[in-house]
């Protein structure tokens, strides 16, 4: 028997309409939301930078979304904005690899076993303040103190059922106060300043078609990092072909400055929505920890820091900015605003962030299966 089908009287076709333009609308306060949060941050470093700060429009991105979060107003930095900072800040990055920053590297190898010594010194000694002093399980504490890669260091926590929110708290905390101030810290030494080195200007532009060459070839092999899981692949991706292309003089110049510093905006944006989900109670109850434990962390960091100045011959700014705790991309984004030298922060913090990432969840695992109180 043939069933007969109702056709769509005047209401449904209301109802349909409605709905249409209730998502249109939707999606239009979404991106009023995410153009208005923009420019929240833009201000902030646009403010930052009036006032002579250091690395301004990094810092001042950060500190005004975080105030803006505060609001209830904020929104989630889409994925393709995140790539897009990372593409940027990597081309920037790779224009300061000339061949005689290249030939500078015969002087690392000596810094970065130090380095990897001050990162089990720094995790132990920050761990340790917060099982002795704040109370915290042996679990929690390794996991707060592990200095970067916060992707891996949550993903483990989840997975061993640790206190997610305080881990993020302190991890999260580090990455804040070394934004907010090492840059003032770096100038006070005498071994930066509030520079040009990565908005370009009055240096010389890429052209068009350099540009090209490192931005659609830094896709590519960040998406190739992506499908193998490495960290920061689109960053890495893009500060590798930048540093080969001009490492090799196949392309010169700075990204221009309008791209540049729209680029540091948006790192700004992405370090600041580490916050946004943090309840204000955990974090009133974690941040008297969190702080002392930064404070041991980057204390130590510091002595390896002049050990290993002296071992590379560089600067103790440099040195200082490459042992710092803090995130991959914002310490060599971080450097090359301050004009310190990007290819020794960056090669530090590279083995830092992957080092971390591939140890961390099998020493985790041993030390739960060896030692099952080290949860407790």
């Amino acid at each position: 028997m043939a069933v007969a089908h109702r056709m769509p009287n005047a209401q449904d076709r209301h109802l349909t309409e409605t709905e249409r333009t209730s998502i249109e609308q939707s999606q239009m306060r979404l991106v009023l939301a995410h153009i208005a949060q923009i420019l929240i941050a833009a201000l902030g470093g646009l403010a930052f930078d009036m006032l002579g700060v250091p690395a301004a429009w990094l810092s001042g991105a950060a500190v005004a979304t975080i105030l803006w979060g505060l609001t209830g107003w904020a929104v989630a930095l889409p994925r393709a904005l995140v790539d897009a900072a990372m593409l940027i800040s990597g081309a920037a990055m790779g224009a300061a690899v000339t061949p005689a920053a290249i030939s500078a590297i015969g002087r690392y190898p000596g810094s970065l076993i130090v380095l990897v010594i001050a990162v089990v010194a720094i995790s132990y000694t920050s761990s340790l303040w917060l099982v002795r002093i704040s109370g915290w399980r042996r679990l929690d504490a390794l996991l707060a103190s592990a200095p970067g890669a916060l992707s891996t260091v949550l993903a483990v926590a989840i997975d061993r059922k640790a206190d997610v929110a305080s881990i993020a708290i302190a991890q999260n905390l580090r990455l804040f106060v070394l934004i907010a101030l090492l840059p003032s810290i770096v100038v006070l030494i005498g071994g930066g300043g509030h520079t040009n080195a990565l908005v370009g200007t009055g240096l010389p532009i890429q052209s068009p078609a350099g540009m090209a060459i490192i931005l659609l070839g830094g896709l590519a092999l960040g998406a190739g990092f992506k499908l193998v899981k490495v960290a920061a692949p689109v960053l890495l991706g893009a500060t590798i072909v930048s540093s080969v292309s001009h490492g090799t003089g196949f392309v010169t110049g700075v990204v221009p400055p309008v791209i540049a510093t729209g680029g540091l905006i948006l790192i700004g944006l992405f370090i600041a929505e580490r916050f946004r989900h943090i309840q204000r109670s955990t974090l009133q109850s974690s941040i008297i920890a969190a702080l002392g434990s930064f404070a041991v962390g980057m204390g130590v960091a510091t002595l390896f820091a002049g050990l290993a100045a002296w071992l590379a011959g560089v600067s103790f700014a440099n040195s200082l900015v490459a042992f710092a705790p803090g995130g991959l991309e914002a310490m060599t984004v971080l450097a090359l605003v301050l004009g310190l030298d990007p290819l020794y922060v960056g090669v530090h913090h590279l083995v830092r962030f992957l080092g971390i990432g591939l140890v961390l969840p099998l020493f985790i695992g041993w030390l739960q299966r060896s030692r099952p109180e080290a949860a407790e």
